[in-house]
């Protein structure tokens, strides 16, 4: 899919799912802005796989604080005018009982994977809308929105508002123009901001009805194709892209 010169910002660029999104858009010819809170990273990442700096922007993002989103906004009206892609890929995945969960875990799941993607979405929509871009917003789901599990009962709520929150922006957003949709990836771990057991990483592969991890592609490559006039009337969906894993037992 050709994305020459399509101006894509992604959050939780560092991250394992980030980096490969990157690097899809990157081949297809796209121009990035790389968002995550971890500026140390986000200069590895670009240097790793071969950005061009002159074509890509970074921000060390802090999504709990609004101001710092309005930062990254700013930056992305300053230097493209309206991004033409968002890709809300930051998340975290924490997990322990509910009576153990303090209010400030609270608070930090729900503001990382719901009200972050809300206020990115928001501004960057805003860009566009003053740009008269039709563009695309992708959130990056969970097959846990559909599941409950003990001690995860927090992320797979914050998925299942996520999804909701896709369909209301689609929604909304409609009569512009400008589509919105989800992405449930496969398993992947290795993630330095929410690390799994070993227990947990065997048990989940174990149970993956196609038998394997996701491959960099695989979410990538839907998520291109939503971005693409491929879908051009697609909007509010959810694409599951995750080998079978939310609908085993």
């Amino acid at each position: 899919m050709d994305f020459e010169g399509k101006r894509v910002v992604i959050t939780g660029a560092a991250g394992i799912h980030g980096r490969w999104f990157a690097t899809a858009f990157a081949k297809a010819g796209a121009r990035l802005c790389l968002s995550d809170n971890r500026a140390d990273a986000l200069a590895r990442t670009v240097t790793e796989l071969g950005l061009d700096p002159a074509r890509t922007l970074t921000h060390a993002t802090e999504l709990m604080e609004e101001s710092s989103i309005a930062e990254l906004a700013a930056l992305v009206a300053r230097e493209w005018g309206a991004p033409d892609i968002l890709l809300n890929n930051a998340g975290i995945y924490p997990g322990k009982p509910l009576l153990e969960t303090s209010s400030a875990e609270y608070d930090g799941m729900f503001g990382i994977n719901c009200r972050a993607p809300f206020l990115m979405a928001r501004e960057m929509a805003k860009l566009m809308l003053a740009a008269g871009v039709r563009g695309n917003i992708i959130n990056i789901g969970s097959g846990a929105a559909r599941k409950m599990r003990p001690g995860r009962v927090l992320y797979c709520t914050s998925k299942t508002t996520l999804e909701r929150l896709t369909k209301g922006f689609a929604l909304e957003l409609a009569p512009q123009g400008i589509r919105v949709n989800l992405v449930e990836p496969g398993f992947a771990a290795g993630s330095e901001v929410s690390p799994l057991s070993e227990k947990h990483i065997t048990d989940t592969v174990a149970g993956i009805p196609l038998g394997r991890v996701a491959a960099p592609e695989d979410a990538a490559e839907a998520v291109m194709f939503l971005c693409s006039e491929r879908a051009a009337y697609i909007t509010g969906a959810v694409l599951s892209v995750e080998g079978g894993n939310s609908i085993r037992a």
